[in-house]
């Protein structure tokens, strides 16, 4: 059945209608109506209890630049849909220019097979990392929208105190959702392999990990519709198969640990209420975030501001160890760089393994010269055997700051 079908912020004397934000409706303006309200400002099933409670017959929620298509499954307590950005403004067009605009809300069905899948979520977790930035997050990406999920009995699906509503299971995005599915993969990997260390574990899921679909194409963020970079994706996405046979592995135990707190400067009594135990760092040592055995790349430098003369060429060495996790293989080198700013070695460019558990060590020179503040780039480190593919993701940044390299 066709309904009357109203903007939001044409049914509000409010600024910030148009986000149907308590208070905000003008109930004679929304009684029976289908409602389009903007995302942004308030929770999406609170923006439908607020149409319901006015009066509305139903809601469209439509994204804004920020969200882009990023469609998430709500358990509104009304009739309603999601568009995305481009779609929410051709409704609006038809809103603007009809004098007498109708719409209706259709169920039709569970989708499969759609593509691209999968996708960065428009609200997830990006780099630079702001703390500790020659450390690159996120690590991975992992399922987290739109997930089925078990749900408490204590409450209905939107969480709201007016929501009556029992439900066993719920449909959920975010963090909450994608961490359990790596949380379940590292246990997976622990059981199958029970020799390993979390670190080992770690490895072997971002070393697997896709950036591309089948077709060739970089995985997409959905928040800009362009190709994620190592900043969005981390590593990429899981690929628990061949997280099982990763062949090599950057392992890293407690002492690693202890000499990062210390490169970063941490203090004696901090290190020891961190470690549960004494340990001062050595004087005698350089410790060095450059050499923490992670398995990707950040390399934050110094860009230059409008106005300012350019500054010089920086470089900068990075140390990695790889430990065979499989057969004996020699692994030969492979890199690509998007930016022709910045230029990279490694040595040696072959590792030979012999035997289970042997450890080899390689150094990474990066050489990058001057670009605009808030400038990025990306590339990758991977090491093959022929067999196995053991891929490194490098994330640059020209920013503001100057770091010290530690």
């Amino acid at each position: 059945m066709m309904l009357p079908f109203v903007y939001a912020g044409n049914a509000s004397n409010d600024t910030n209608g148009n986000l149907c934000m308590t208070g905000t409706l003008i109930p004679e303006k929304i009684s029976g109506k289908i409602v389009l309200c903007d995302h942004g400002g308030y929770g999406k099933v609170e923006k439908g209890a607020v149409v319901k409670a006015a009066g509305g017959a139903g809601m469209v929620l439509a994204n804004i630049a920020a969200t882009g298509k990023e469609l998430e499954a709500e358990a509104h307590l009304l009739p309603a849909t999601a568009v995305g950005q481009k779609a929410g403004d051709k409704i609006k067009k038809y809103l603007f220019s009809d004098p007498n605009p109708m719409a209706t809300i259709l169920f039709e069905g569970t989708k499969v097979g759609i593509e691209p899948s999968p996708v960065v979520a428009a609200f997830s977790s990006r780099g630079p990392n702001s703390l500790t930035p020659e450390i690159l997050k996120p690590d991975l990406i992992a399922p987290g929208v739109n997930i089925i999920a078990g749900w408490t009995g204590s409450k209905g699906p939107t969480g709201l105190p007016i929501d009556t509503r029992r439900v066993e299971f719920n449909i959920i995005s975010g963090t909450s959702m994608s961490c359990p599915h790596v949380s379940g993969l590292a246990a997976l990997l622990m059981a199958a392999k029970p020799e390993w260390g979390i670190a080992t574990v770690r490895s072997a899921l971002m070393t697997t990990a896709y950036t591309t679909y089948k077709n060739g194409h970089s995985i997409l963020d959905v928040s800009t519709g362009e190709p994620s970079t190592p900043f969005d994706q981390g590593a990429g996405h899981v690929d628990p198969i061949s997280a099982l046979n990763p062949g090599l592995a950057y392992d890293l135990d407690v002492n690693d640990y202890l000499g990062f707190l210390c490169a970063l400067n941490y203090t004696t009594p901090q290190i020891n209420i961190l470690a549960k135990k004494n340990f001062t760092c050595d004087p005698t040592k350089k410790y060095s975030l450059t050499d923490f055995n992670y398995p990707s790349f950040s390399i934050p430098l110094l860009g230059t501001q409008v106005g300012r003369r350019s500054g010089g060429t920086t470089m900068v060495k990075y140390s990695r160890t790889l430990t065979n996790v499989g057969s004996p293989a020699t692994y030969n080198v492979s890199v690509s760089l998007k930016s022709k700013s910045v230029m990279l070695s490694v040595d040696p460019v072959s590792l030979s393994f012999s035997q289970l558990n042997e450890k080899k060590t390689y150094t990474v020179t990066f050489t990058a010269g001057p670009r605009p503040t808030n400038t990025f780039s990306s590339g990758r480190i991977i090491w093959s055997d022929g067999e196995h593919v053991v891929k490194s993701p490098i994330a640059i940044s020209w920013t503001q700051v100057n770091w010290k390299w530690k």
